[in-house]
């Protein structure tokens, strides 16, 4: 009960804020309807016990899992079960991913499975190829280089309006049910085979496997010659409290039935796993069964929150913004409310506990935690201005991630693994359900085109913090730099004040010695 109750009182300090910005946009410049507002402050509720439950029942069930399969896979030293096992694992987590089904239903133009396949194929080769780069300790960033310049090739052999889609699918992929389960396999694999240097090779992960849904999306577009389209999703107004309640209770029903179809693969696999291995014992397999129907709950509640509650107050925050001075109001909102919602994603809270275990308290979560704020404020502030200008998005993606790849050779290699696995848990399920929709809202209003425009916020969400996170790690160098030539000169002057002092004592007792030798002498005489 101690660990739900530090859980809720985290979760609601994180999202808390949140509500106060919306709260003081609904009195002021924003004007929100009583039903949409109702709506909103029972999903804050659902938010908080929802996170709160989530991230317990995550760090009981989930973080334990995944990291007994990657020790275990990963000390096996048989390559080719360590990639079929991580190509497995990509495919059916990020089936099971709720951020990309909800991704997939704002799209017309194709079945929805054969995205989520296809997103869910290329979450699979990528988790088998990160997995691989740990075993064989190969250089993240010359992977990363190499992944996005085969991506931003592939960019300009796509129609635009499915260019947005890509690459906003290599951020939904990575969200509360992915990234617990990614990250934990990589520091198993890790620990398996870490000496005392190697504590950072599990950091990159889910940033590598962000690359993947890029890359397999954009060969979907040139292969089938899609386009993607956007069917605006009608909202009715709430005439009551009691619709209200129902509409929570009707959503709670099928986010319910989703994530337990979500989880099911896992459980199987979880089972299979330890009748083959024996891994756990009965108070850990009873711990991670607890822990497991916490995710199931939790889950249930934060996406019910987040999709009945947010969605709609989302999409008529973003519509009241637009109306605003030809929707430049939108700007400094946006990257106001950016610097607090990421607070609200359950995959942060996964990726600072495990940067702050890895790192063995060296990085601390507040670190990492700032850097996304700014990161993901920033972001929401260009996706805000490309709504009102229509640039192209790749006019933004390409020098950001210059930027990023030119940074990772100035950083320690423990940051530029978190840099990009920042990048991917801060696109997660808040982006979809609240800041999406703020932008489509807003994309409607001021008459531009929502695949084009709107869609690519979360691409923008997954880039900037993985730049934000690299400068923090390039103080941090320079810090830790300026007290290692502080500690050396001490050092030397404290050694040669030493040296100056035993050459003093040399002295006198030299001096001593030749006068007792001289008093001598005289005696004998």
């Amino acid at each position: 009960m101690n660990l739900i109750k530090d859980k809720l009182t985290e979760s609601l300090k994180s999202v808390l804020p949140i509500a106060l910005i919306v709260l003081g946009l609904s009195i002021t410049v924003v004007p929100i309807s009583t039903g949409d507002m109702f709506l909103f402050l029972v999903g804050i509720v659902c938010l908080v016990f929802g996170m709160s439950l989530f991230t317990a029942g995550a760090e009981m069930s989930m973080q334990p899992l995944g990291s007994k399969i990657g020790s275990t896979v990963g000390g096996s030293k048989k390559i080719w079960l360590i990639a079929f096992i991580s190509f497995i694992i990509g495919i059916l987590v990020t089936i099971s991913e709720p951020d990309l089904q909800l991704l997939a239903e704002q799209v017309s133009g194709m079945e929805n499975m054969i995205l989520i396949l296809t997103v869910s194929v290329g979450v699979g080769i990528f988790l088998a190829i990160a997995v691989m780069r740990i075993v064989f300790n190969w250089n993240l960033t010359a992977i990363m280089i190499g992944f996005y310049a085969v991506a931003f090739v592939l960019a300009f052999f796509v129609d635009e309006s499915f260019l947005c889609l890509a690459f906003d699918s290599g951020g939904v992929t990575t969200g509360p049910m992915t990234v617990p389960f990614i990250m934990s396999i990589g520091a198993g694999v890790s620990m398996s085979k870490m000496s005392g240097d190697d504590r950072g090779d599990s950091f990159g992960i889910t940033g590598l496997c962000s690359i993947g849904p890029i890359i397999s999306v954009l060969v979907l577009g040139i292969v089938m010659k899609v386009e993607g389209t956007y069917i605006p999703t009608v909202n009715e107004p709430v005439p009551d409290t009691r619709e209200g309640v129902l509409r929570f209770l009707h959503g709670l029903g099928e986010h319910a039935l989703d994530v337990l179809v979500a989880l099911a693969p896992i459980i199987v696999f979880a089972i299979l796993f330890q009748l083959l291995t024996h891994a756990f014992n009965r108070g850990q397999l009873i711990r991670m069964a607890v822990g497991i129907v916490y995710v199931l709950v939790g889950l249930a509640v934060f996406l019910t929150g987040a999709n009945v509650g947010f969605l709609p107050t989302g999409t008529a925050i973003g519509q009241s913004l637009a109306a605003i001075g030809g929707g430049w109001l939108l700007v400094p909102i946006s990257m106001l409310l950016g610097y607090f919602i990421v607070k609200a994603e359950p995959s942060v809270y996964v990726l600072n506990k495990l940067v702050e275990t890895m790192s063995a308290g060296a990085i601390s979560g507040k670190t990492t935690g700032l850097g996304l704020s700014i990161g993901v404020s920033a972001a929401l502030g260009l996706a805000a201005l490309r709504i009102i200008t229509g640039v192209n998005i790749l006019w933004f993606l390409i020098p950001g991630y210059i930027i990023a790849l030119t940074l990772s050779f100035f950083v320690p290699k423990i940051f530029v693994g978190i840099s990009f696995d920042s990048g991917g848990v801060a696109s997660g399920t808040m982006m979809s359900a609240f800041v999406l929709p703020l932008c489509m809202g807003a994309c409607n209003r001021l008459g531009g085109n929502v695949m084009t425009d709107a869609f690519g916020c979360v691409a923008f969400v997954a880039m900037a913090p993985i730049i934000a996170i690299q400068l923090c790690g390039f103080f941090y160098k320079v810090k830790t730099e300026d007290r290692a030539r502080k500690f050396v000169s001490a050092s030397e002057s404290f050694i040669d004040y030493e040296y100056d002092r035993d050459v003093r004592r040399s002295n006198v007792y030299t001096k001593y010695i030749e006068e007792e030798e001289a008093s001598g002498k005289k005696t004998r005489k």
